[in-house]
């Protein structure tokens, strides 16, 4: 893990997150659409979404199959849901495309992949959609990774957030070799897709498409646990939604994530405590980061650039 930059209290306190405007309104804090879920996994949609409102987005747009947008729609009111045509299977269409185009435009975030299903249909749907989004911040999870696949590389830097398996499943490495070497395929392959890669695990290895590395180490068994990525993704859209730059809003969303897996640990136990409870932390998580004096500057800082 040489030359990496350690994502601790002193990294966090010298590159906070950009400020919430005294006089701002919900459209200052940007717009995060989340295109995700389906008829056997609507929750995906929903915790991604949350996540990025608990981040402090300003706007949501759910864009969901329309066998799972009345259940989404109920599950998080805050949020303008669309309901997109699906397959006989429940996977999007391209169809889709004319509902997401005008939104796309507005978007200063977006999550595309969380509980999609269909991977042919998936992909072709990200890959029409990209060149609406040149404006905004993407991040692909889930099947919509499989993008990397028919692009190679993007023309523009997207982020990406595999685990082990995922990054295996994208690469055709083993994944006892990614975890043996996680900051050293991640640069690779950042490099080689233009994208910010988030490998995710107890030691999360984040690079950037110009060879800049940081790693998160954390001791939360409690966030191996279904939907906590989508939760992860989203919380990312958010914190870019509010002018965070990408490495930014990866490494904090990375922080936040592990720092509200660890305060559910501490009152509910190591393992057992729910993906859906994870953005409810973290709110406070951020102000408590803010509040309290941080160490001496740290190097390597993200470029910061605001919206």
């Amino acid at each position: 893990m040489n030359g990496a930059t350690p994502i601790d209290d002193a990294w966090l306190h010298a590159w906070p997150l950009p400020d919430a405007e005294k006089d701002g309104d919900k459209e200052s804090r940007g717009r995060v659409l989340v295109v995700a879920g389906s008829r056997e996994m609507p929750g995906a949609a929903v915790l991604a979404g949350t996540a990025a409102l608990r981040a402090g987005a300003g706007k949501l747009v759910i864009a969901t199959p329309q066998s799972a947008a009345q259940a989404v729609a109920g599950a998080v009111p805050e949020a303008r849901v669309i309901a997109l045509p699906e397959a006989s299977d429940g996977a999007p269409t391209l169809f889709a495309l004319p509902l997401l185009q005008p939104i796309a435009a507005q978007a200063t975030a977006v999550v595309m992949g969380p509980g999609m299903i269909g991977r042919e249909t998936t992909v072709a749907l990200v890959q029409s959609l990209l060149p609406f989004l040149k404006e905004a911040t993407v991040v692909l999870d889930a099947l919509a990774m499989d993008a990397v696949a028919a692009v190679r590389r993007f023309g523009q830097p997207l982020i990406l957030t595999p685990h082990a398996g995922e990054m295996a499943h994208l690469t055709g490495h083993g994944k006892e070799d990614l975890q043996e070497v996680p900051l050293a395929m991640a640069t690779r392959w950042a490099s080689q897709w233009n994208a910010y890669v988030a490998l995710k695990g107890p030691d999360t290895a984040i690079a950037a498409p110009d060879g800049r590395t940081w790693l998160h180490c954390a001791h939360a068994p409690g966030l191996g646990t279904s939907g906590s990525g989508d939760v992860l993704a989203g919380l990312i859209a958010g914190l870019a939604a509010r002018g965070a730059a990408p490495e930014l809003a990866i490494a904090w969303g990375v922080a936040l994530h592990a720092r509200a897996g660890q305060a559910l640990a501490r009152r509910m136990g190591t393992v057992g405590y729910l993906a859906r409870e994870l953005p409810a932390e973290v709110p406070a998580l951020m102000q408590a980061l803010r509040a309290s004096p941080g160490p001496a500057a740290a190097t390597d800082a993200p470029d910061r650039r605001h919206r």
